[in-house]
């Protein structure tokens, strides 16, 4: 599609790494980097602004002045209380049309949004059409694969993520010899993983297993793992990371693969529906 790419990048390295592939590719693009999580000077080398997430009225009006029809949402964002969140009046407006989905989970209040924004003429396409080596594709990540108490561990996560997420709660577990030691809420995983590590048990680390929401859309708010998650886990004493194969965006694959081979931990993607139901051999 002609015109501009419309970037509104929250914070983390795969915003950047939409406006320098879209430009690769001969694509003009114009990043509104939202006040407190970009970090503006990131931009530099592209057309951008730094905007509230509250000034709902600008985005929109900034998006069409610079003839975006298409927009990525992309990067980490917290999600603010009402009064932090200091609306502008256009967001007012958009906050009334968006009903009883504000006061719901991040899948319901991201759905809503994607559709506003197709009401207000913008077409929300996901980071992967973008940059089609976003997502992690089945295997290891790097050199480590998980043994069988892993293994075990990581059927434990995906049980109790799947109870979890559909209540549209979270995104990530770590479970550890069967035990859940936490699970994400609204602070992410890079909070769960601080959370975890003064209790971890005797014995062989844990797991962080994270995964899609079951029915998620695909089009905004992936599970993403850069090489900050794999030195959370580290630090938390776990042996390893699973992620949903084809449901996940690696930030860097290369540089995660290197930091989990230098941690001594595995990164492995998987299929949950098809992850094996018998541990393996011992060694395997």
């Amino acid at each position: 599609m002609s015109g501009a790419l419309g970037i509104i990048a929250g914070g983390g390295g795969v915003p950047l790494r939409l406006a320098a592939g879209a430009a690769r590719a001969g694509r003009p693009v114009f990043v509104l980097a939202l006040e407190g999580f970009a970090d503006p000077a990131d931009y530099a080398g592209h057309p951008h602004e730094v905007v509230r997430i509250g000034a709902a009225g600008r985005i929109l009006e900034r998006l069409r002045a610079h003839g975006c029809r298409q927009v990525v949402l992309s990067g980490a964002v917290k999600r603010p209380s009402f009064l932090a969140l200091r609306p502008d009046a256009g967001a007012v407006g958009l906050i009334a049309r968006i009903g009883r989905a504000a006061m719901g989970g991040d899948d319901t209040l991201l759905s809503a949004v994607v559709r506003i924004l197709g009401e207000e003429g913008f077409e929300v396409v996901a980071s992967q059409d973008v940059l089609k080596d976003l997502l992690s594709v089945p295997g290891p990540v790097g050199a480590l694969v998980p043994d069988a108490p892993a293994t075990a561990d990581i059927r434990r996560g995906i049980e109790v993520q799947r109870a979890l997420a559909a209540a549209d709660v979270g995104q990530a577990v770590v479970v550890q010899q069967g035990l859940v030691l936490g699970l994400e809420g609204v602070e992410g995983t890079d909070a769960l993983l601080e959370r975890v590590g003064p209790l971890r048990r005797e014995g062989p680390g844990g797991v962080l297993v994270k995964l899609l929401k079951p029915g998620q859309s695909r089009i905004v708010d992936l599970p993403t793992v850069g090489v900050t998650t794999v030195r959370g886990a580290a630090a938390a004493g776990l042996r390893g990371i699973a992620i949903e194969a084809g449901g996940t965006i690696l930030v860097d694959r290369a540089a995660v693969a290197a930091a989990a081979d230098a941690a001594g931990l595995f990164v492995v993607a998987i299929e949950p529906d098809r992850f094996p139901a018998q541990e393996p051999a011992a060694g395997a």
